[in-house]
């Protein structure tokens, strides 16, 4: 998350220019019907905004006017298919900026690395998976959770320090050159965070996850052999 003081106005309205789109396609393929008669859904999406809110509040602020918090999105991608996982996030969001945590004129930007980049790779890579079509519930796992949760990671970060290095207001610090070795700390917990997340709710609630095929994946193994 990024302070709007060490950002150029060019960035800020560039940054509200590529979020908005996403809102309004996000608003647009809503499930708005089966949301308003379906109160288990109802329930989901209220609950996963609170746990955003509560998540992007435990973060590390900097002097610098730089901030470092989990981001989530990878699980809450999974869960709530990508509309209303942006308009979840997107909520989240307004609740922290409401708070005074987040600077309201660089909310298209964090929007970005917070919503869209983490939304685009998990989508992606959840689409990808089910073009296979595979049937080992531990590649839904590993390649829907796991994986895409630490290259979002990798991404957000690599935007945010680009971001940073083309409006050139933001001194960077002298440790730059270490770098690479500081993506391990961030990539691992959280890739940890969503594996786990995404593992328990295939365990124990496979029906909430909207981007999981639960007959393949959970069939009995001689309903194959009998084919």
């Amino acid at each position: 998350m990024i302070a709007a003081a060490l950002l150029s106005e060019s960035s800020l309205w560039l940054g509200a220019l590529l979020f908005l789109p996403l809102l309004l396609a996000a608003l647009w393929h809503a499930p708005w019907v089966e949301l308003f008669s379906d109160f288990r859904r109802q329930h989901l999406l209220f609950g996963t905004v609170l746990a955003l809110f509560l998540l992007w509040l435990v973060r590390r602020d900097f002097p610098s006017g730089l901030s470092y918090h989990f981001i989530g999105m990878t699980a809450v991608t999974l869960l709530l298919d990508w509309p209303l996982a942006v308009l979840a996030a997107f909520v989240a969001q307004l609740g922290v900026a409401a708070l005074g945590r987040q600077d309201w004129l660089a909310l298209g930007v964090n929007s970005v690395l917070l919503i869209l980049i983490p939304v685009l790779v998990a989508e992606v890579c959840a689409r990808l998976v089910e073009r296979l079509q595979p049937r080992n519930l531990f590649v839904y796992i590993f390649f829907s959770g796991f994986f895409p949760a630490a290259l979002t990671a990798v991404l957000v970060l690599l935007a945010g320090l680009g971001v940073l290095l083309i409006d050139g207001i933001y001194q960077m610090p002298p440790w730059l050159d270490d770098f690479a070795g500081y993506l391990w700390l961030i990539m691992f917990p959280e890739a940890f965070i969503n594996g786990m997340v995404i593992t328990a709710l295939v365990v124990f609630y496979p029906d909430w996850l909207e981007t999981f095929n639960r007959t393949r994946y959970l069939q009995a193994p001689w309903k194959d052999e009998e084919r």
